[in-house]
């Protein structure tokens, strides 16, 4: 089976697109679903087709609603019924719209293979949502593993003993003895005044 190589190269990937094979083009034609065939079907894209009933999202057309009549996969543009626009001439024609801005409203299910199809993206996207999502039992058992690990963690505080009492009290009394011998030094005692001073000022009172 043909398929197209990743490749980053903007002018390889224009190529691929526009060489892709009929197969690869019909994948490119995909379009959302909307919200009730999304919780109805339980898929989220699928490939439109003629029969279809899309609202056009995006674009000048914005808000149109419509069945497609006719899907170019040459030009990569789907036509719906309805959307139309005058030429010079006067005659109406059909305005090409991308699949990328449309919304599937309702699904032509009158092909048995779409329906396989539908069942076959149903059951893929169950699978997918069943890895990654793991089982009860599994969060339960790993919940208990970490509310264990917690527990190891928080290790109790371990006791002062005799010895640390100790040198905590011997290093309070150091700083207490510090403290004193520091007030001390800031507080000096009063000089007291000499013999000579005491004459000196009794002179200095009786002259007054």
């Amino acid at each position: 089976m043909q398929a197209l190589k990743s490749v980053t190269k903007p002018s390889k990937q224009r190529k691929a697109l526009y060489q892709a094979p009929d197969h690869i083009r019909y994948k490119l034609f995909a379009a959302p679903l909307s919200k009730e065939l999304r919780a109805s079907h339980g898929v989220k894209t699928l490939p439109a087709r003629t029969g279809d009933k899309v609202r056009v999202v995006r674009g000048d057309h914005k808000g149109f609603e419509g069945k497609i009549t006719r899907v170019d996969r040459g030009k990569y543009r789907i036509y719906v019924e309805g959307l139309t626009r005058e030429k010079v001439d006067g005659t109406a024609v059909f305005v090409p719209v991308h699949p990328s801005k449309i919304v599937i409203t309702s699904l032509n299910l009158d092909d048995k293979w779409r329906k396989k199809i539908l069942e076959r993206k149903k059951e893929a996207r169950k699978k997918a949502e069943a890895i990654q999502k793991p089982p009860k039992e599994v969060v339960e058992a790993r919940e208990e593993i970490v509310e264990e690990k917690v527990v190891i963690e928080e290790k109790p505080k371990a006791k002062k003993t005799r010895a640390k009492k100790r040198t905590v009290k011997k290093a309070a009394a150091k700083e207490i003895e510090k403290e004193k011998v520091e007030a001390k030094v800031e507080e000096k005692p009063k000089t007291r005044k000499t013999r000579a001073k005491r004459k000196t000022t009794k002179k200095a009172e009786g002259g007054a």
